[in-house]
């Protein structure tokens, strides 16, 4: 999954983004309540990482 279509379910989802890291941009899901990193590149997400967004979003 590229990036954009992560940030897409996270917006749907009510994730904001809150801030920037140095390879990193920092979201808040009110959801779950926490913070969690999203990568800033161009290739493909591992689908693990991407289950490990989308537990700490609190998206099915």
């Amino acid at each position: 999954m590229k990036r954009s279509e992560l940030l897409k379910i996270l917006k749907k989802n009510g994730c904001k983004l809150i801030g920037h890291g140095g390879n990193h941009d920092l979201y808040y899901s009110p959801i779950t309540g926490k913070q969690f990193p999203v990568w800033r590149h161009n290739k493909d997400i591992p689908s693990g990482t991407i289950k490990a967004i989308f537990r700490q979003a609190g998206i099915q």
